[in-house]
């Protein structure tokens, strides 16, 4: 199974790389992550944000590869524990199915996303800055996956 994470933004600073390469390196090829970044409009004084966020979104969906489970990134989607995403992961993994993550700008996803979406998921409440989404996804999915693994890297 390939996890796609579509994300919005692709000038990241090199910690933030570093961070997600080194979680996303840890998974194995049966759960691999793969990050395809979407490139951010630019948001000026004055911009369309409505505008810019639907632009987004068409590249979003462009990029998301055939038959695959499409899971948006949304505050006002379902949150789940660590061990719950395991569940999901391996449900996942048992369906057979490619995975893709979709995480919007700082407006969050078009409103064409979100209806693309199967499902919604929420991180947390807190509003949290995008490169940090991109480390804290790839982390919790090889947290997960090293549960249903018995890898000891989850205590």
């Amino acid at each position: 199974m390939n996890i796609y994470l579509i994300a919005v933004g692709n000038r990241m600073p090199g910690w933030v790389n570093e961070a997600y390469q080194d979680y996303a390196g840890r998974l194995p090829r049966e759960c691999s992550l793969k990050l395809i970044e979407i490139s951010a409009g630019k948001r000026q004084k004055g911009a369309d944000l409505k505008k810019i966020m639907a632009e987004e979104g068409k590249k979003m969906i462009a990029a998301i590869p055939k038959s695959c489970r499409v899971i948006a990134l949304e505050i006002k989607g379902k949150s789940w524990s660590t061990e719950q995403l395991s569940s999901q992961m391996e449900n996942w993994m048992q369906g057979g199915q490619d995975i893709v993550l979709l995480v919007g700008g700082p407006e969050g996803l078009s409103e064409e996303c979100v209806q693309r979406a199967d499902l919604a998921w929420s991180l947390s409440p807190l509003t949290l800055p995008h490169p940090m989404v991109r480390i804290i996804l790839a982390e919790q999915l090889f947290r997960a996956w090293s549960i249903l693994n018995n890898h000891p890297y989850h205590r």
